[in-house]
């Protein structure tokens, strides 16, 4: 067994008064005596104290706050700026996030009420979050995904997120933002080598992105920087955004367009193309072992990823013993689908591959088949959000949008995402759809991915997260991922229990595909990092044990090999909530109420399990 969580670790002691096991990346400031603890403390100044660590956090990282559109005030001109990510940069925010939860750790917590303890707590391990791993150098700290240990890779990095910030995010509604995307293109320049300086320095400590991801990152690259600057989508959409600017002629917006063709040809293109052939030359001296066992610190940096993505307690032994028992349930709740409907020859996953072929569940491979394929999407969610009542007291303000993910990105980019709305309501979510390999999108599964990605699955959970201002920026924006992965998950289930798949066997059929795809996950991520599978067998194995396409099998497996831990996150957070589910109901009888239920999962905001787990035995105690 390994030692416990900083999540649970924390909450073990917050919570329930025992002691906790050090964590290696705790700052030793943070390991106080009662008595260098602060005696006394008022909600004014633990609000004054997150307010400093949100200012801090969001000066290292000005991408976040355009995202989440904050105001000036709580950034400064983050419009113009983008972070740091060279190594000194990355040693800065790690170093800044310690100290923060390091300073949280000197509240005395028993002398706070039970929802300052939890504000504090969970301020706390976010702030530890973002620390990440301060024992291995390589990767970035990501505001989503924590710490990454690759910061170029065909699925994540700031070469791939950056442009998304300019693209949707950055507003240019007057020539003033217009001025400071100019500005903030000059400093993407800039950013792009450091970036490159960071591959360099990784290499240094021995961490190189393994051999097999690099075809498909040096395809992103190659791709991103062989469009004519003219044409490019940092210009296009620049100039998209210009045409609504009411206070400005065609002669000024043309002059700001060749400003952009002008930075984007003589720094962007030239930076990419420079990252492209110093990672082509490096390639041949890239690992040929697949997980990230096989880079320097990489077993330990896996125990971390596991404690901080999957919140789990667990070994990676015992996590990949649950992935093979729920693969084998779900299996034969599968068979009997099929056997039901006429599908009786050879394996369930040899079954649903022949399902992925047949012509009545694949959209016409057309620009034509696409857009009747986003067509679609959209009205399942239509449909969901009349039904979503029966379930939920309280329902997003803001609404979801259905998009394409960008034809730059979609060869290595997962098969559906969600992008969340700004915190101000000025932008919607936005539910992205991949549309590279139109087999890859059956349409007994649409159903499925939309209830995941979108409603009542990350949106409902993002969007009233961020609606709940007392929480504070850091709360509202809290990546918990099993939490936030384990929620989706369970909306999942919460359609079918919405009657969504009623006369539908097939989209049923496509739920239990999408859950065993998660259970696989536990396999394989432990697979390939702990028990060292090649990429090789852990493509056999998901390809066979969940019947998606031999392509969505390889980029899937590509995607864990990046980004190692997070992929635990889905079914161990799904099998917490619903085990507290069904114990409250079983405590409760009669008095079980769905609905508040879904309220004090959501209305909270997102918080490691543990602290869950102990608000639905406050709920559950106070009731009876």
């Amino acid at each position: 067994m390994f030692q416990k969580t900083l999540i649970a670790a924390l909450v073990c002691s917050v919570l329930a008064g025992c002691g906790t096991s050090a964590n290696k990346n705790t700052s030793p400031d943070a390991q106080m005596s009662p008595k260098q603890a602060m005696t006394t403390v008022s909600r004014a100044d633990i609000d004054q104290l997150v307010d400093r660590h949100t200012r801090e956090f969001l000066t290292l990282q000005p991408a976040l706050a355009t995202a989440l559109n904050v105001d000036a005030s709580v950034a400064g001109n983050f419009s113009v700026k983008l972070p740091d990510y060279s190594a000194a940069g990355m040693k800065n925010v790690q170093q800044t996030m310690a100290k923060a939860a390091a300073d949280l750790g000197k509240i005395n917590l028993d002398s706070l009420s039970e929802q300052d303890r939890l504000h504090v707590s969970v301020n706390k391990v976010i702030d530890q979050y973002y620390a990440g791993d301060l024992d291995f150098p390589g990767g970035y700290i990501d505001t989503w995904g924590g710490h990454l240990p690759y910061v170029v890779s065909q699925i994540a990095g700031p070469l791939i997120d950056i442009p998304t910030v300019f693209q949707d995010q950055h507003v240019v509604s007057n020539r003033q933002q217009a001025d400071d995307y100019l500005v903030r293109l000059k400093a993407f320049g800039v950013l792009i080598e450091q970036v490159l300086s960071k591959v360099k320095s990784d290499e240094k400590a021995g961490i190189i992105l393994p051999k097999k991801l690099f075809a498909d990152t040096l395809g992103y690259l190659k791709g991103f920087s062989d469009v004519p600057a003219s044409k490019h989508s940092l210009v296009a959409t620049f100039e998209a955004k210009l045409d609504k600017v009411n206070s400005m002629d065609g002669k000024m917006r043309e002059q700001y367009s060749q400003k952009a063709i002008a930075i984007v040809y003589g720094q962007i293109l030239p930076g990419y193309r420079k990252v492209h052939a110093f990672m082509s030359e490096q390639q041949h001296r890239a690992p040929n072992d697949d997980g990230i066992w096989a880079q320097p610190g990489g077993e330990s940096f896996y125990v971390h990823e596991i404690l901080n993505l999957g919140d789990s307690v667990l070994s990676p032994d015992e996590i990949h013993q649950i992935g093979l028992d729920e693969v084998a349930r779900i299996t034969i709740e599968m068979d009997g689908i099929l056997k039901a409907n006429g599908k009786t020859k050879g394996s369930v996953g040899e079954r649903m591959m022949a399902l992925n072929d047949d012509p009545q569940f694949i959209y016409e491979d057309s620009d034509e088949g696409r857009e009747k394929l986003l067509a679609d999407l959209r009205k399942e969610v239509d449909i969901i959000m009349e039904k979503a009542p029966m379930l939920f007291a309280t329902l997003p303000k803001q609404e979801v949008v259905v998009k394409r993910v960008p034809i730059v990105r979609e060869k290595s980019a997962p098969g559906g995402s969600y992008v969340p709305p700004a915190l101000d309501g000025s932008r919607a979510g936005e539910y992205f759809i991949n549309l590279y390999d139109i087999k890859s999108n059956p349409s007994f599964g649409l159903k499925t991915l939309t209830y995941h990605e979108a409603v009542p699955g990350h949106h409902f959970q993002i969007a009233l997260n961020m609606e709940q201002q007392g929480l504070g920026i850091m709360r509202q924006n809290g990546q918990f991922n099993a939490y936030v992965e384990g929620w989706a998950l369970y909306s999942e289930l919460l359609a079918k229990e919405m009657n969504m798949y009623e006369g539908d066997p097939w989209g049923d059929l496509g739920r239990l595909q999408g859950e065993l795809y998660r259970a696989a996950r536990l396999v394989v991520d432990t697979g390939i990092h702990h028990k060292r599978w090649s990429r090789a067998k852990t493509v056999d194995y998901f390809y066979q044990a969940t019947g998606t396409s031999r392509n969505d099998a390889e980029n899937a497996i590509n995607r864990y090999m990046a980004w190692p831990g997070q992929a635990l996150g889905y079914k161990m957070g799904m099998i917490k909530i619903v085990e507290l589910r069904e114990w409250a109901k079983t405590q409760l009888g009669s008095k079980f109420d769905i609905k508040a239920f879904h309220d004090l999962v959501l209305l909270p905001g997102s918080r490691p399990l543990p602290i869950l787990e102990e608000d639905v035995k406050r709920w559950v105690a106070k009731q009876l």
